[in-house]
C-alpha cells in the first residue's frame, strides 16, 4: 500500500506545486504504517520452565528392565523398571532362617520357665509343710533350711532363664530390623515413576550396571508451565500473587497466541537483570523475578520465550 501511495501519479503531479497535498499524502503514509503495527505492548519477557526431576537408581545391580522412552508420558507410581534384586533376596532368606531358629529357642525357654514354675509351686508347698512340722517339732531346722535353700536356687535358675530369654528376644529385634533393611533394599530395586509427566531425557539402558545415585531419566510435569520473567520496582507494586494476567507466545513470524496465566510466585529480593535477556544499559537495573503459571494446551515447551501483560483479567473480559 505504501509504494502505491508513493507512486500515485496525482501525488507526483501536484506535490511540488501544492504543499497541502504533499502534507496530506505524508500523513496518510504514517497512518497506514501505524495501522500495520501491532498494538500489543508486553510488560515483561522471559522463558517457560517446568519442575524437572531426575530419577536415580537407589540400589546396585544390573538393570534388568527399563520401559522408558524420551517423549512418552508416565503416570505417578508406575513401575518402569527393575534392578537385579538377587543380593537382597538372599539376605532376606538368611534372616528368615535365623528368625526361625530364634523362635525355636524362645519356645524352648518358655517350656523351661513352665517347668520352673511347677517346680517352685511344689517346692513352696514342701517348705510350708516342713515349716508347720518344725513348729510342732516333727521336723528339724536342717530339713527346713535345706528346702528353703533349694527354693532360692530354683528362683535363681528361673531368673537366669528369663535373662537368657530377654537376650534372645533382643536378638530377634535385631533380626527384625535387619529384615526391614533387606526388604527396603529389595523394594528399592523397583524403579517407580514419582509423578505424572513427560520423559525429557533417558540416561541408562537395559543391561547396564547401575549404582545408588546413578541418573536413569529426567521427567517433568508439562501440563502446567511457569513463565519466569523480571520486572522493575515500579511494576512490582501493581502485581500480586494470584493475579490473572495475559501471556503471549509466538504463533508464527507475524502473530502471537494469547494464553491466560496466574502469578504464582514473586521474589522477595531484588537482583540484577540477567545478562542474557537484556541490553547493556538495562543489565545494571535491579529487578524482581516472578513466575506466571500457565496451563499447557500442548503448545508450550521448556525454554520457549514468552511475554506477559500484567493487566488483570476479570470474569467479564
Amino acid at each position: 500500500m505504501i509504494p502505491e501511495l508513493l507512486n500515485n501519479t496525482n501525488m507526483k503531479k501536484h506535490s511540488m506545486n501544492n504543499p497541502l497535498s504533499l502534507c496530506i499524502s505524508v500523513c496518510t503514509m504514517f497512518i497506514v504504517l501505524s495501522c500495520g503495527k501491532s498494538s500489543h505492548q508486553a510488560d515483561a519477557y522471559g522463558n517457560f520452565e517446568a519442575d524437572e526431576i531426575i530419577v536415580s537408581a537407589q540400589s546396585q545391580g544390573v538393570l534388568l528392565s527399563f520401559d522408558v522412552k524420551e517423549g512418552i508420558k508416565l503416570e505417578e507410581e508406575l513401575q518402569v523398571g527393575r534392578i537385579d534384586s538377587t543380593v537382597p533376596a538372599i539376605k532376606m532368606g538368611q534372616i528368615k532362617a535365623q528368625q526361625a531358629v530364634i523362635s525355636s529357642r524362645l519356645q524352648n525357654m518358655d517350656t523351661q520357665l513352665k517347668v520352673q514354675d511347677e517346680q517352685r509351686i511344689n517346692m513352696v508347698r514342701e517348705v510350708n509343710r516342713v515349716e508347720k512340722m518344725l513348729s510342732s517339732e516333727a521336723a528339724t531346722r536342717q530339713q527346713y533350711d535345706d528346702l528353703s535353700g533349694k527354693l532360692k536356687v530354683l528362683d535363681l535358675q528361673t531368673e537366669t532363664i528369663k535373662g537368657q530369654k530377654n537376650i534372645i528376644m533382643a536378638e530377634r529385634t535385631v533380626l527384625n530390623m535387619q529384615l526391614e533393611e533387606a526388604l527396603n533394599l529389595f523394594e528399592k530395586c523397583r524403579i517407580v515413576n514419582p509423578l505424572n509427566g513427560t520423559v525429557l531425557e533417558k540416561y541408562a539402558e537395559v543391561g547396564e550396571l547401575v549404582s545408588p545415585g546413578k541418573a536413569l531419566y529426567k521427567i517433568a510435569n508439562t501440563e502446567e508451565m511457569e513463565l519466569k520473567v523480571f520486572v522493575n520496582g515500579a511494576q512490582l507494586s501493581s502485581i500480586a500473587i494470584g493475579d490473572t494476567v495475559q501471556v503471549f507466545i509466538d504463533l508464527d513470524n507475524k502473530s502471537l497466541q494469547s494464553l491466560q496465566g496466574t502469578v504464582s510466585w514473586i521474589s522477595s529480593q531484588a537482583e540484577f537483570t540477567p545478562k542474557i535477556i537484556q541490553t547493556r544499559e538495562e543489565r545494571v537495573n535491579m529487578v524482581y523475578a516472578i513466575k506466571v503459571r500457565v496451563k499447557n494446551d500442548g503448545s508450550l515447551k521448556i525454554g520457549m520465550p514468552g511475554e506477559v501483560v500484567f493487566k488483570k483479567v476479570t470474569s467479564d473480559e
